[in-house]
């Protein structure tokens, strides 16, 4: 059971109702943690911007997605990993070897691996990433706008991994556990 209560859209803050309406549209449901996020409706907005504002960048719903399966295991965050093991397969259109290898950072195209190696150093190192990972991560031609989006998705991701961590919200999606606690 969650720490934190989870609001129905009827319970939920009056600022927050429009965007929990625009993210049940969107989607066609509203995962608990847009609900959770609903308690401070300027969190719930600044994180709609970013996530909405990165959709928009250079790194493909696969890359993010496994970027987030990456940055969900590190941290031990069985809500994320559940949430995003659901997208990549049903939005991103990632097969199961795949996401299971994404959660170890790993991936059997090597472009993506040097993606997903640099975002587990980036949450590792709290982003003091070392030289060495940041000329691996450019010898797999990302340029800079791929470095700061990959590490804006790795924040973005360790934002929603901690609101689960700290709240324990009620998983619903099928339910996938961390292999480590972080």
């Amino acid at each position: 059971m969650s720490r934190l209560s989870i609001p129905t859209v009827d319970q939920s803050l009056e600022a927050a109702k429009p965007l929990l309406a625009a993210v049940e549209k969107q989607l066609g449901v509203l995962p608990n943690l847009m609900k959770l996020l609903g308690q401070s409706p300027a969190g719930l907005e600044g994180y709609l911007s970013l996530n909405g504002a990165l959709a928009k960048g250079k790194l493909s719903v696969q890359l993010r997605e496994r970027i987030a399966l990456t940055t969900a295991e590190f941290n031990g965050c069985d809500y994320c990993l559940s949430a995003h093991s659901y997208l990549a397969t049903h939005v991103a259109k990632i097969g199961a070897r795949e996401i299971d290898a994404a959660r170890d950072g790993r991936s059997d195209d090597a472009r993506t691996a040097a993606a997903l190696h640099f975002a587990r150093r980036v949450a590792e190192s709290r982003g003091r990433v070392s030289d060495a990972d940041l000329a691996a991560l450019r010898a797999a031609d990302f340029d800079e706008s791929a470095v700061v989006e990959i590490v804006l998705n790795v924040a973005l991701n360790v934002l929603t991994n901690y609101v689960n961590n700290v709240a324990q919200t009620d998983v619903d999606f099928p339910l996938v556990a961390a292999r480590q606690t972080a």
